[in-house]
């Protein structure tokens, strides 16, 4: 157990590790980032110390693991072996092969085909050839996704019968890929489960989520879905985290769907955008629930306190005209704000939680007003 007065590492300089940062600050604890690039705005200034230097880099290495006494990812694309290096110096949770399962989408199909839970169907993509193949033998119609690396919608391009599969495949260009079977689903859910050193589970009311071009738009909690479907969402949250023997909060994503039943699309082995509601409608934050966790402190408290709608400002409605006065005129909302410097195209920007029975109305009537 590390207790206040200890120090945490961040791997990654992202609005995630910002909110982390701030919330270890409040409960007593230092941070470190490593941000592995040039820049860490998010966090500037808001981390006792930031490290801005690409993760191959072996003295950015050896300072970060100097420094601190446990170490957590603000996002999973990390090098394997950088992880386990810090894993076997200073202890990393979620665990190396946790991270590795959930940063891969070839390896994550396969370990959710080996515990026996539902996803789509899928086939594992290498050339024109494959993906002709699969297609068909999916029902003509899919989702190419690159098995690595890919993140809200990028990396991925929905693709159907009578298509040039030569040229799909020259102007996707990786050289490994997931297809997955194309699901009319109703609607998508995601819920956030943490679970202790000690094995012990905490999971969240379950969020529903409407995303614009691929990127989270809003998530209304609770969820209005039955409490059937929201049964069966825990239970499988609660099998991948026992599965992944892991340790830390983590994002599971699902599609509701008539004809399929409930299927996982992907998990997230940190803190997740579904689960910003939590820093103003919950007992317990993710981020606070996150820090528990890593440092070995028992669980908090899940319990949602009113109903919420947690809404992103995108870059298109940061840019609006009148946002922060609109914000500031609803006084049951709280806003966070990102620190970047960049504002383009559909970015992350901040979000705000809209308190109450009324909170996506609410949440609607702004996004209206500053984007019609």
């Amino acid at each position: 157990m590390i207790l206040p007065g200890g120090t945490l590492g961040i791997l990654g300089g992202g609005q995630l590790g910002r909110m982390l940062c701030l919330e270890a600050r409040r409960m007593g604890y230092r941070t470190v980032v490593w941000s592995g690039s040039e820049v860490a705005e998010p966090t500037q200034g808001v981390a006792d110390e930031v490290i801005c230097k690409p993760f191959s880099d072996q003295e950015a290495l050896a300072s970060f693991i100097e420094q601190v006494d446990v170490a957590t990812v603000e996002f999973e694309n990390i090098d394997h072996e950088v992880l386990k290096t810090v894993d076997e110096k200073v202890g990393l949770y979620p665990r190396p092969e946790a991270v590795a399962i959930c940063q891969n989408r070839e390896r994550e199909k396969l370990f959710l085909q080996e515990q026996g839970i539902p996803c789509a169907p899928f086939r594992v993509i290498e050339s024109a050839c494959d993906l002709a193949r699969g297609v068909e033998a999916l029902g003509g119609k899919g989702v190419l996704k690159t098995a690595a690396f890919g993140y809200d919608g990028k990396g991925q391009v929905r693709v159907h019968s009578g298509m040039d599969w030569e040229q799909v495949w020259d102007d996707f260009d990786f050289p490994r890929a997931v297809l997955e079977k194309w699901i009319p689903f109703e609607r998508e859910i995601s819920i956030m489960i943490a679970r202790a050193a000690d094995g012990e589970i905490a999971i969240y009311d379950v969020a529903e989520n409407v995303h614009r071009e691929h990127v989270l738009d809003y998530s209304q909690i609770p969820a209005q879905i039955d409490e059937q479907t929201a049964q069966k969402a825990r239970q499988l949250a609660k099998k991948l985290a026992e599965g992944l023997n892991y340790r830390g909060i983590m994002g599971v994503e699902f599609f509701v769907s008539e004809a399929d039943g409930l299927l996982v699309n992907e998990m997230a082995p940190r803190p997740h955008n579904s689960g910003h509601h939590t820093m103003d409608a919950c007992v317990t934050s993710q981020f606070e629930q996150q820090l528990r966790a890593v440092t070995g402190l028992k669980l908090g408290s899940t319990q949602l306190l009113t109903p919420v709608v947690m809404l992103n400002l995108l870059g298109d409605l940061w840019r609006g005209q009148g946002l922060c006065e609109k914000l500031t005129q609803d006084g049951a909302t709280k806003w966070h704000v990102y620190g970047k410097s960049s504002k383009e195209g559909l970015r992350k920007c901040g979000h705000a939680n809209f308190l109450g029975e009324d909170a996506l109305q609410r949440a609607q009537e702004l996004k209206k007003s500053i984007l019609s």
